[in-house]
């Protein structure tokens, strides 16, 4: 490891956390591999990250690290036979990356965005991912100004997942549950997308709880470019991770393997709305293979928003969900509470009372304005206006934030 790499090592926040050659090894498996690569995850588990890495650059054919693996890891000769066979295929699809590794370029690009490294083994690793197996996460790269025992480590997680294109039923649902979740002291987790995921996002932080956002790109590449305000709300309260490394832009397939980190990372997950070709429903699918509740919302039969999560019920690979409180016992057991829940108001807001009290029903204001005169930082006056926004009270006119007329 070079001095520079050491040195980008405790930039990326890590100062005493495990060895640093692992740490860089890891990181450099992240560039080399697409998510989930199984064969990967693999040699990884078997040989740990460095040699494993060390193996493959130095141009060990597939025999001789399959040999590697099994002695350390005895396997059947037919096993050993088809682990030959995944290998020679991946050591050519990773050969164009392998040839232009250099980890002072991504703990750099890492650095520039105050993104951290994890790596498993990690205090504040998710422990979620080892249900993942060999498709899981060789390290994460994490943009968080929160502490992570506040979001990360041991908290209870819901997943609400569904439609980019909303319905308001979805939002007001979307919006329900996450409320629900934040007073159940329950971590929130969605994709930071368009519609669903925004929602859920959006009022996690205007109650006050943590909230982790999944990127299907890098932690540098905040997508879509109409969220990037809401992400980096997200990351101070709690976090927005990847598992691909900063510079590499989403794609369909990440967006696919994406979803798997989703589902991995709750304790169930909700969909909300989702069509008859949702990347919700994917979601679901990841879900259910990990052994995870899955909860769909009904909708009108007539909704095509709805389609996807009445087949989830109607083929039994869903649970109906027909209150908050079914998501919350999801996630908390059958002792939660199953009271009336919903979302904060003015009423029992003082922040939200005291932007209302700022906004003028003619000329738009910035957020900065708003938050001069309410006497409120900024953040605390971006999750109010989110707040007031998604209760019908304030929106977001071209010249600024106004009342809703």
């Amino acid at each position: 490891m070079s001095a520079t790499a050491a040195a980008r090592l405790r930039v990326v926040g890590r100062t005493d956390d495990g060895d640093p050659d692992t740490a860089v090894a890891a990181a450099l498996w992240t560039v080399v591999t697409e998510p989930g690569d199984a064969v990967a995850g693999h040699l990884v588990a078997a040989l740990g990250a460095v040699d494993a890495l060390r193996l493959v650059t130095r141009g060990d054919d597939a025999l001789r690290i399959a040999d590697a693996c099994r002695a350390r890891v005895p396997v059947a000769d037919e096993d050993h036979r088809e682990l030959v066979q995944a290998l020679v295929a991946a050591l050519a699809r990773w050969a164009p990356r392998l040839r232009h590794l250099d980890p002072d370029r991504v703990l750099d690009a890492a650095a520039a965005v105050g993104a951290r490294l994890l790596v498993p083994g990690d205090r504040d690793w998710p422990e979620r991912l080892a249900d993942l197996g060999p498709h899981a996460p060789l390290a994460l790269w994490v943009r968080s100004t929160a502490p992570p025992a506040s979001w990360w480590a041991s908290a209870p997680s819901l997943a609400v997942v569904g439609s980019r294109a909303e319905t308001p039923y979805g939002a007001e649902t979307a919006a329900d549950l996450a409320s629900a979740a934040a007073d159940a002291g329950v971590l929130v987790v969605s994709g930071g997308a368009h519609g669903i995921d925004a929602v859920a996002h959006r009022v996690a932080l205007a109650a006050g709880t943590p909230t982790v956002a999944v990127l299907a790109g890098g932690v540098d590449q905040l997508y879509p470019a109409a969220n990037v305000e809401l992400l980096h709300r997200v990351m101070r309260r709690g976090a927005v991770v990847a598992e691909a490394p900063p510079g590499v832009r989403p794609t369909r397939w990440r967006f696919l393997q994406r979803n798997r980190l989703i589902a991995a990372l709750a304790d169930a997950v909700v969909v909300v709305e989702a069509g008859a070709r949702s990347g919700a429903l994917n979601t679901a699918h990841h879900a259910a293979q990990l052994g995870r509740p899955v909860l769909a919302v009904p909708g009108p039969l007539t909704s095509p928003s709805s389609v996807g999560c009445h087949r989830l019920v109607s083929s039994g690979r869903a649970t109906l969900l027909t209150a908050p409180a079914d998501a919350v016992r999801a996630v908390s057991g059958p002792d939660a509470d199953g009271g009336p829940l919903r979302i904060r108001s003015a009423q029992d807001d003082p922040e939200l009372l005291r932007v209302l009290d700022a906004l003028s029903r003619r000329a738009g204001l910035s957020v900065d304005e708003v938050a001069r005169r309410s006497g409120l930082g900024t953040a605390a006056t971006e999750d109010a206006l989110a707040l007031a926004e998604l209760e019908g009270r304030a929106e977001r006119h071209r010249t600024g934030w106004r009342l809703v007329p």
